[in-house]
């Protein structure tokens, strides 16, 4: 036999107080409400039972007090520590995520959004994958509250939080040039869907370069997918003039650089210098430990979400509609 569910009205009739009260005090409204009356519903409800109906609620205040975050690939590092500063924050606001994958895959991402949508998210954080476009541009029109965070998507001006991804290609190149290479090269995971950070890391590396007066070799650049760099490290490390340092552009790039090292042993820094971007957590351990570009991931996180709640609880103003870019920081150890 089923039992029947607790309501609000047998929590009121326990602790002697009005429907309203425990509704009040459900929803955290205590300003007139005595200790005593706030003890007696806190017992009613724990000797009772009572859950709130959670679907009910949503439908009366028109707020489900949750929001999606769909990331690009959960695989990076920085994702990671990103959602887990969104999460934080919006903990600290009583709203809870949803964390989606769409591993950099439009059609994942798209079903994503139309998920979360139908399970009436108060605001979506998207990690673009650069696809979805007519998607997100209706989102737009309809005030849908949006942010994207490590990666632009052109003609959308959604509030948008990332790196400063020019100056961490700048920093990186700037050490090497001061350690004595002149011979850079950069590898990145595939800009075949032309996206920011991967495309602005190039960019920064070539007027790097450039600025200290050193021809961009093009033999010296690689993006490429995840099962390809052992290739390309051999091709590159095989021309009649290889390069003596390499700036990985990702920590997913720094990883399959390590395993070709590691692999072929390739002592670093002796045959090869390297930095990457991202301060992935065996950084500092490895043997040696890794020169690395840090990004303000908590920092990032946190902008990510309060511009967002801004937007659902309407406290946003002219300013929160823009990019926001991030300073990135050398943390200099032993493969530079």
């Amino acid at each position: 036999m089923k039992t029947k569910a607790v309501t609000i009205a047998d929590v009121a009739k326990h602790s002697q107080v009005s429907k309203s009260t425990v509704s009040q005090y459900l929803n955290q409204r205590y300003e007139y409400m005595g200790e005593e009356t706030k003890a007696r519903i806190e017992e009613a409800i724990q000797q009772l039972g009572y859950r709130p109906n959670i679907v009910a609620r949503s439908l009366k205040q028109k707020s489900t007090t949750t929001i999606g975050v769909i990331v690009a690939n959960i695989l990076h590092v920085f994702s990671t520590q990103v959602i887990r500063a969104i999460e934080d924050i919006c903990h600290e606001y009583d709203f809870h995520t949803i964390v989606c994958n769409a591993d950099d895959d439009p059609k994942k991402e798209k079903k994503y959004i139309e998920m979360l949508h139908a399970k009436q998210v108060d605001g979506i954080i998207v990690f673009p994958t650069g696809g979805n476009i007519e998607t997100l541009q209706q989102m737009q029109k309809d005030n849908y509250p949006i942010v994207f965070v490590d990666r632009l998507i052109p003609d959308l001006t959604i509030p948008s939080v990332v790196l400063d991804n020019e100056k961490a290609s700048t920093l990186a190149v700037q050490h090497f040039i001061e350690r004595g290479y002149q011979k850079i090269s950069i590898m990145t995971t595939s800009i075949i869907h032309n996206l920011t950070p991967r495309r602005e890391r190039i960019r920064g590396y070539k007027q790097a370069l450039q600025e200290n007066g050193i021809n961009v070799n093009e033999n010296y650049i690689k993006s490429l997918e995840l099962d390809q760099f052992d290739v390309g490290i051999e091709e590159m490390l095989s021309l009649q003039d290889p390069p003596e340092a390499i700036l990985a552009g990702n920590d997913l790039a720094l990883i399959e650089i390590l395993k070709f090292i590691k692999k072929n042993n390739v002592s670093i820094p002796e045959n090869i210098a390297l930095i990457g971007i991202d301060d992935v957590s065996f950084a500092s351990f490895y043997n040696p430990r890794l020169t690395t570009i840090s990004q303000p991931t908590f920092e990032m996180g946190k902008k990510a979400a309060e511009l967002l709640l801004n937007k659902i609880q309407g406290k946003e103003n002219e300013d929160d509609n823009h990019i926001y870019r991030f300073e990135p920081t050398l943390i200099e150890r032993d493969s530079c």
